[in-house]
């Protein structure tokens, strides 16, 4: 990482700033460490001083930042929570959620951190392979996987869950062509329902997912399928989400267990030897205070199931909001303000191309806006009602309306924290707004913060590349 050395900001720096061992500590999830909501403003303050002190908004006027520090301490929170709640020498792989945030750089850490991946199609699956995930470290989930994408998986020796009655005839097939050392398993529906946000909610009772455990005579036809594939070792449940509470996510994994035993009774013998339990532990997009923890979410399995973590199946977590939302900040410059029909309006490079879920569905989605000086110091003043806009070419690219904020200014910047997981990273191409660059960064001993580029921004051949430009007279 290249350094920038701050002056003195009045924030907390050194290494109890990046591992919460201050006096505000907490414990929560996606704070650093379980730094208190204070610590979490001041390191995020700090990086947005370095970010304006290095340079960064000089050369782009849209930079996207991922802490470093904050993403080791979650992953460590997760393996730490479940390792506390196992026996030891119980077989857990962490598998992140590759869709939450598919750059290479960022799944590259979270492997040296002891996680594997979950990948939900063939590029995730080569996002993982070009970040040194060892295969039996991979999982690959998707409901339409093509027969070439299974044969590949197969002979990688990556992880396949079934997403369908068709899917696993399919791998009847493949499975019987040629050996292969993949765990195979089946992903279930629990259908036991859905969470605040239905588009997200994935145990409902018409969900596109997994085989549905409730329909007519569906779970007869899941013990049936077991016995008469003895290859078949591993059941699969996805019930959380954002939105989706605690008890409703441990009641899909009851489900998926007592369910694996039936299995097992019915085969005389350990046929499911793992679990993959899925994700989704929803994360408070309303404030730095941290929302549920690892740990929390660990008690709530273990009241609900306790069978689970006695040992007697390996687990598989699939988690990723929850471990990149936290560590991300979308920082912008304010290009241009007005007064239009009264309302003020701040329009900056910010919009669609890196908030798409809260552009679109702002209601669901929003997010807080923190507004800075040029110098990158957090903005003070009266509180006046405006507009945050982006640059896209339709009314509706806002990330806040009649938000209260200090008047915004020409050249203010904005931070969108929050953000680290399915928003800048993986961005949105309307009206061909490139991709931005997203830098990790982090504090040293001495408190200087430290960038280092994840992946630059997209510059205009690339985009007139992508956009056909060696064709250019194909259809002519």
């Amino acid at each position: 990482m290249t350094s920038e050395r701050l002056p003195h900001t009045g924030a907390r720096t050194g290494p109890d700033a990046a591992t919460g061992t201050g006096s505000d500590a907490g414990t929560g999830a996606g704070a650093v460490g379980g730094a208190g909501a204070a610590a979490v403003a001041r390191r995020r303050d700090l990086a947005v001083r370095a970010a304006v002190a290095g340079g960064l908004l000089e050369r782009e006027p849209l930079v996207c930042l991922l802490d470093v520090d904050g993403i080791r301490a979650s992953a460590a929170e997760l393996t730490a929570a479940f390792a506390a709640a196992l026996p030891p020498g119980t077989p857990v792989l962490h598998a992140f959620a590759v869709k939450a945030a598919p750059l290479v750089p960022v799944l590259r850490l979270l492997a040296r951190a002891g996680l594997g991946c979950e990948a939900a199609g063939p590029g995730e699956l080569a996002l993982a392979r070009a970040a040194g995930v060892a295969p039996e470290r991979i999982v690959l989930d998707s409901p339409a996987k093509t027969a070439g994408e299974l044969r590949a998986a197969l002979d990688l020796g990556v992880a396949v869950n079934a997403d369908s009655r068709q899917e696993l005839a399919r791998l009847d097939g493949l499975v019987a062509a040629a050996p292969t050392a993949s765990p195979v398993g089946v992903r279930i529906n629990p259908q036991t329902g859905a969470g605040a946000i239905a588009a997200l909610s994935t145990a409902t009772a018409t969900s596109k997912f997994g085989i549905a455990l409730r329909d007519p005579g569906a779970r007869e036809w899941l013990v049936r399928a077991f016995l008469d594939r003895p290859w078949l070792t591993r059941l699969h449940v996805h019930s959380g989400s954002q939105g989706v509470p605690l008890p409703l996510m441990a009641q899909g994994v009851r489900e998926l267990h007592a369910l694996a035993e039936e299995v097992n009774a019915a085969a005389g013998r350990r046929q499911v030897d793992t679990l993959d339990i899925g994700g989704g532990l929803p994360v408070d997009f309303a404030s730095d205070a941290a929302g549920p923890a690892y740990a929390a979410y660990a008690a709530a399995l273990r009241g609900a199931v306790p069978a689970l973590f006695d040992g007697s199946y390996g687990l598989v977590t699939e988690f990723g909001r929850s471990l990149l939302a936290r560590h991300g900040l979308v920082l912008a410059r304010v290009e241009y303000t007005k007064t239009t029909g009264g309302r003020p309006i701040a329009v900056t490079h910010a919009g669609v191309q890196v908030a798409t879920r809260t552009v679109y569905a702002p209601a669901v989605w929003p997010v807080r806006v923190l507004p800075y000086d040029a110098r990158g110091a957090p903005k003070t003043g009266e509180a006046v009602a405006q507009d945050v806009a982006g640059p896209a070419c339709f009314a509706g690219d806002l990330l806040a309306t009649a938000r209260e904020l200090p008047r915004l200014e020409p050249g203010d910047l904005i931070g969108v924290p929050d953000t680290g997981a399915y928003f800048f990273t993986a961005p949105y191409g309307y009206n061909s707004l490139p991709r931005p660059g997203v830098h990790g960064w982090a504090t040293g001993p001495d408190g200087a913060v430290r960038f280092a580029l994840a992946r630059p921004a997209q510059d205009e051949a690339s985009l007139v590349a992508e956009a056909g430009g060696a064709h250019r007279d194909a259809l002519l």
